[in-house]
């Protein structure tokens, strides 16, 4: 595959990871904010690189594990960029419990679980029907 081709294939991709994390966003706030578009799709990239190049070295359990974690980083990072430096004010969880300079919650650790997990399932499904790349079966531990 060429530069230009994985460049392509990386862009698409996060392009469905933004939107559907900025989907989600809006279900379950009932608004979003165009960061979260960026940041969904970067995730998505994350997890697919998990899904990618660990996939024979964790089972799907630790991958989700490892990209919940990478996503809560991500977002501590977003928000401290966004809402601390910027002052965009994007979202505030100071009012949350086991929340790490109102940027994150550890409480989200758990809802962005099930996000992941769907995140690792749909990467494997974009790259088969998409690009036509075939995975190795799922390891679950």
């Amino acid at each position: 595959m060429t530069l230009s081709e994985r460049i392509v294939k990386h862009f698409t991709l996060w392009l469905y990871g933004g939107f559907v994390y900025y989907c989600i966003e809006l279900l379950w706030r009932g608004f979003s904010h165009p960061s979260m578009f960026v940041l969904g799709g970067i995730c998505f990239l994350v997890i697919g690189a998990l899904n990618n190049h660990l996939s024979m070295r964790l089972g799907f359990i630790w991958k989700v594990i490892v990209g919940t974690v990478a996503v809560v980083i991500l977002e501590f990072v977003a928000g401290s960029i966004l809402n601390v430096w910027l002052g965009l004010g994007v979202w505030d969880y100071s009012d949350l419990a086991f929340n790490i300079m109102g940027q994150v919650s550890l409480l989200f650790f758990f809802l962005f679980m099930p996000i992941v997990a769907f995140g690792l399932w749909l990467d494997r499904f974009l790259r088969w029907k998409i690009y036509g790349i075939n995975q190795p079966k799922i390891k679950w531990k």
